[in-house]
């Protein structure tokens, strides 16, 4: 399996530091609103990369925070006259919302920072000690200038980084170089506090997550991933503390995805452009926006539309067409065992297999993984028919299951209403008798009705399949 490294800028081949377990950690959102169509994207892919190191026999150790206390937090706290903690754990159960209509898994652990008060402080006196670390009026600072491997991640280079900070971070004459990062921060009236030895304050973003993979997953972990928009401060930040704090390599594999625009422009709040989970399941099915993320490769920038979502949602009703399609042939064909010419074309369903494997263990190509599973929907649709063997159709329909679920696009559907499924059942046995008495009029009336409702028909030798469109 090969992953690419943002770390080397190349692909290599993934090996665990622990045979058959991976060790991963992912960003997780600041939980002050709505996660957006950007947070959504590393919640999928990676959960999908999850699914399948996991459908390739891994035991997976998967940690996603939650950041809930920030400046953001504090802001909107402060705007409802409410609480730092009731806006964190209002918006905890709101991001869980999604994620579950995401399909997306719960991690191992979804560790938050409040949690952690006394490990962050412990590695950020652990800094201090070892002189990676300095103080300054209760405000404790990282110096850039002690890690030699700074920059490693992102491949800037500190003397430039510091000579061109003016341009991009407040002065603060506190600091010794200008690309210093706070660890620690004073109390301001306010806001949250927490006892520290450097007097009362709260801690730095950075230092959250470094203490949080530390304490679930241990120094050195296999994978740390998140959007790309955080390869520079964030995860170059939280390289140098953890290195310099354990000794060690933080981490082996840095997996990073890319941007989702909108319209094929950045999506930004300042150009209206900015769409919460929420809105946009408003308007398609949340398996519609999964399918939509895992249409294009992670590492890709990705463009968000109506009509991209539309064209997925009619990709993934292909899907389920197909699916339901293949249950109705398992449910009513007669024949149990394979034909002669039906166990000759095993290997052809096998082969989609293969190709959906060697698109996943090549980064995680769920673009061209999807493509199998279209293929494999294409070839049932040519090859199921009258008088196939129960046996071949379930291979078919084993397969195509198998592959959606390390997608995650195994999601229970919704059942309808039961009044809706008797009045549709009832419209196809009222049809039916038409036919039988060569009403064929009324039989065609029922098959509009039954259309204009968004239902499809289809007569078969086993009877009246229908579909939802």
């Amino acid at each position: 399996m090969k992953v690419y490294n943002t770390l080397t800028r190349r692909k290599e081949e993934f090996v665990p530091i622990e045979e058959g377990k991976v060790k991963m950690y992912v960003c997780g959102p600041t939980v002050y609103n709505y996660i957006h169509i950007g947070n959504a994207r590393p919640y999928v892919v990676f959960d999908t990369v999850r699914r399948y190191f996991e459908y390739k026999g891994y035991e997976v150790n998967y940690v996603q925070n939650f950041t809930d206390v920030d400046d953001k937090i504090i802001k909107r706290a402060n705007e409802e006259n409410s609480s730092m903690e009731a806006v964190s754990n209002r918006f905890i159960e709101e991001a869980f919302h999604d994620a579950d209509g995401l399909n997306v898994k719960r991690a191992t652990v979804h560790p938050r920072v409040t949690q952690e008060m006394d490990n962050i402080i412990a590695m950020i006196q652990t800094l201090v000690d070892k002189g990676y670390a300095y103080v300054n009026d209760g405000t404790v600072y990282f110096n850039t200038r002690k890690d030699p491997g700074y920059g490693k991640l992102s491949k800037k280079n500190l003397d430039e980084l510091i000579e061109g900070a003016s341009d991009r971070v407040d002065k603060d004459e506190a600091k010794i170089n200008s690309t210093d990062f706070v660890l620690w921060k004073p109390f301001k009236p306010g806001e949250p506090k927490w006892q520290s030895p450097w007097g009362e304050g709260r801690p730095g973003w950075h230092i959250e997550c470094s203490v949080m993979a530390k304490r679930y997953l241990g120094d050195t972990i296999d994978i740390h991933a998140g959007g790309e928009d955080l390869i520079f401060p964030h995860h170059e930040n939280e390289i140098a503390q953890s290195e310099c704090a354990n000794g060690c390599q933080f981490a082996n594999y840095w997996l990073h995805n890319g941007f989702i625009t909108v319209d094929d422009v950045k999506m930004s709040k300042s150009l209206g452009n900015f769409f919460t989970v929420r809105e946009i399941a408003d308007k398609f099915p949340y398996e519609v926006i999964r399918f939509f993320i895992l249409s294009g490769h992670y590492r890709k920038p990705l463009n968000f539309s109506d009509k991209d979502l539309q064209t997925c949602q009619n990709g993934l009703e292909r899907i389920k067409n197909c699916k339901k399609d293949l249950e109705h042939y398992v449910a009513n064909a007669s024949g149990d065992v394979l034909t002669a010419e039906e166990a000759a074309r095993i290997g052809e369903v096998d082969a989609f297999r293969t190709q959906f494997e060697t698109a996943m263990d090549d980064d995680f190509n769920t673009a061209d993984a999807v493509t199998a599973i279209y293929e494999l929907v294409r070839y049932s649709n040519k090859s199921t028919k009258e008088g196939v063997s129960k046996a071949f159709a379930q291979k078919e329909l084993d397969e195509l299951v198998s592959l959606c679920e390390v997608l995650g696009l195994n999601k229970a559907e919704e059942e309808k209403a039961d009044e809706d499924t008797e009045k549709i059942e009832a419209l196809i046995a009222k049809r039916a008798q038409a036919k039988k008495n060569k009403d064929f009029a009324t039989a065609d009336a029922i098959r509009d009705e039954l259309s204009a409702m968004g239902i499809t028909i289809k007569d078969t030798r086993q009877g009246v399949q229908w579909f939802r469109n």
